[in-house]
């Protein structure tokens, strides 16, 4: 920092100031040595040549002064301690034997001009010495004596030296100087990139449509974006304790009781607990909004909490949607039980008159138990909007549920143009809701019908493999790509395929047929070739295994 500062105050002073500034040691030491000279040699004989250098060196210091220098090139200053050299020759030659030791003095020039010119200075250094020794007796006409003769050797050589010492310092200093330089520029892009980098994140976190709240290791709240808004930041952001209650109350998914302290989002994040998508409701009234929040840790480099990130996305539209379309489901679903209800129960009547021409009774009991399947999916759809499903297990055999669906599916098949085929390896007896695995084969059956162009095959395999039951539906329709086999247990998802082809559905059957299965402890999946066919296997677990009686009666 000292260097950097003396650096900065040189540079400051400009070409004349720096020029004043490296000649006044050397005039100040001269005239130090006059003064006591003459303090104490008070019979010095003050010669004129002496009294002609030490005007040659007021005179060096006033043109150090006077002379404009940043008109010259650079190096014109340099003639100063050139021409120092000889003025300290002459006052050391002018002053005789007692003043032989202002030799010393060309320290300063060969110094300056050393760490001026650097290489070149230090070569016009050792010729200043050198010009300093012999010029002198040539002007006073003292002539060359023993010692001038030794002062030509020795001050050349203990110059230079110093002069390669004081370059090899300047060397030093300059590469530091450059060094320090360099960090600091280096210093100045860190925190440009820094800075530009921060701008980015803040444009980043303004821009997304999400309210981003960042917590440090101590849970404090250290960023927030705009899209948060100051009233839910407060809300979420501050301290949730008992004593603290904000103007936007935090609830629970069912939006009556508050959040108790410990389970606030910003408690469980500041306890180091990481989740994803958890509802809350925020506020009160017709402003209550609801806000999905994911919570994400950041770690240290050494593996250790730091703070969290939490994501707030407002989803009060999609909350009220899913209810809107919940709600709705539940009132078409009931509105539709009464006449439901009202054909089964004429159905029944006609049943009963005796007399009835076989083929008409057999129609009446088609429609019957179409009538009974429609009111099923009728309480599926209630089911759906409840978010429920009711299974009653008994004991029962998947083959006979099989070859009702493929009984009651056949008409439909024949009229168009699909061959129905049942293939089963044995028993496949175990303890089941059979109306409901046959409403989730119905499912799959028709499916594959609807899927399966004229000429095609649908064909339901059953087999038993240890405690499992497998049903499996294959079918040699128009199958179904990667999306689309993600999608397809979405309720009211449909493929493309089906809205160009006018295929009917409402696009849940898939969806409540593995409802059925899970509801079993079961699985199911799919798999699928555009344009070969979609498979459908069905799996339930525990078959004879707890039903030993139940396989020995069959």
């Amino acid at each position: 920092m000292l260097f950097e500062s003396t650096d900065r105050y040189f540079r400051k002073l400009g070409p004349r100031g720096r020029t004043v500034m490296f000649q006044l040691p050397l005039s100040v030491t001269v005239l130090l040595v006059t003064v006591l000279v003459a303090l104490l040699h008070p019979g010095f004989e003050w010669s004129g040549p002496f009294m002609f250098s030490l005007a040659a060196h007021l005179l060096l210091l006033a043109a150090s002064a006077a002379v404009p220098w940043q008109r010259l090139p650079a190096r014109a200053v340099f003639v100063i301690p050139f021409l120092d050299c000889l003025a300290i020759g002459l006052s050391r030659e002018s002053g005789g034997q007692h003043l032989t030791v202002l030799s010393f003095l060309l320290v300063f020039p060969v110094v300056w001009l050393a760490v001026g010119l650097r290489r070149t200075g230090v070569v016009l250094a050792v010729l200043a010495t050198i010009l300093s020794v012999a010029v002198p007796p040539v002007i006073l006409g003292n002539g060359f004596t023993s010692a001038s003769f030794i002062r030509v050797v020795l001050l050349p050589v203990i110059l230079g030296a110093i002069a390669l010492t004081a370059f090899g310092v300047a060397n030093g200093l300059a590469m530091q100087r450059r060094l320090l330089h360099q960090q600091e520029a280096d210093l100045r892009d860190l925190l440009a990139a820094s800075e530009d980098r921060e701008q980015l994140l803040n444009t980043v976190m303004d821009t997304v449509s999400v309210g981003v709240c960042a917590l440090d290791g101590q849970g404090q709240a250290v960023l927030v974006n705009r899209h948060l808004g100051s009233r839910l930041a407060d809300a979420i952001g501050s301290e949730p304790t008992p004593g603290n209650v904000t103007d936007l109350p935090v609830y629970g998914v069912d939006r009556k009781h508050r959040l108790p302290p410990e389970r606030h989002p910003r408690s469980r994040a500041a306890r180091g607990e990481s989740f994803t998508d958890e509802l809350i409701w925020v506020g009160t009234g017709t402003t209550q909004r609801a806000y999905s929040v994911t919570c994400r840790l950041t770690r240290t480099s050494a593996g250790g909490n730091s703070g969290a990130v939490l994501a707030f996305t407002d989803v009060t539209a999609l909350v009220t949607a899913l209810s809107a379309k919940d709600e709705f489901l539940a009132s078409v679903s009931h509105e539709l039980r009464t006449p439901l209800t009202s054909i089964l129960g004429y159905l029944d009547l006609a049943l009963d008159e005796e007399g009835l021409d076989p083929g008409v009774e057999q129609c009446l009991t088609v429609a019957k138990r179409n009538a009974r399947r429609l009111l099923t999916l009728v309480g599926d759809l209630l089911t759906i909007a409840s978010g429920s499903l009711t299974i009653s297990p008994r004991p029962a055999d998947l083959n006979d549920v099989a070859a009702t669906s493929i009984s009651a599916a056949q008409p439909h098949a024949a009229a168009a143009g699909i061959t129905l085929e049942l293939e089963s390896t044995g028993p496949a007896t175990g303890r089941f809701d059979p109306d409901r695995l046959g409403q989730a084969i119905d499912n799959l059956v028709s499916n594959a019908i609807k899927y399966t162009p004229e000429g095609g095959t649908v064909t339901v395999r059953v087999s038993a493999a240890g405690q499992d039951l497998r049903c499996e539906v294959t079918d040699t329709g128009i199958g179904m790509t990667e999306d689309e086999l993600a999608q397809a247990f979405t309720r009211f998802f449909r493929a493309a395929n089906a809205h160009s082809s006018a295929i009917p559905g409402a696009g849940l059957g898939l969806a409540i047929t593995r409802s059925i299965v899970e509801n079993h402890r079961g699985t199911i999946s799919l798999s699928s070739n555009r344009g070969k066919g979609t498979t459908a296997v069905l799996t339930l677990p525990d078959a004879d295994a707890l039903h030993p009686s139940l396989a020995a009666a069959r």
